[in-house]
Order: C-alpha cells, then structure tokens, then sequence
C-alpha cells in the first residue's frame, strides 16, 4: 500500500517555518522553496521542505 504524502498548505507551512504567509508565497513565486500546484493552490511536502530548510547553515546569535 502506497503511504501518503503528508503535505503543507501556504497558511500551514507559514506556521510551521514561523514566517508571514506572504514570505512563503514570495519564496513560491520566487522558486525558492520546493513547491507543487493541486489545483492552481501551493502545496508544500514536509520532506522536501525539511531537507530545503536544514540545507541552510545554522547561524549562532552572538552574545553582547
């Protein structure tokens, strides 16, 4: 049996990310979050958008 994709709306991934809905359909448009159209809306997979996000280096805050 085939598992299904677990997948984000633009609203949903928003929150997940923690960033403004319209930053998430600026990277859209923008191509630079994996993304996929159903039915002229965005939607998001969780893997591809776990790895596009653990692909940017983590940056420590510095101490004053």
């Amino acid at each position: 049996m085939k598992k299904l994709v677990e997948a984000f709306t633009a609203g949903e991934l928003a929150e997940y990310l923690k960033l403004h809905p319209y930053t998430i359909r600026r990277l859209c448009r923008e191509g630079k979050i994996p993304t996929f159209r159903v039915g002229g809306q965005w939607r998001f997979r969780k893997d591809d958008i776990d790895k596009w996000s653990r692909s940017y280096p983590y940056v420590e805050k510095k101490e004053k």
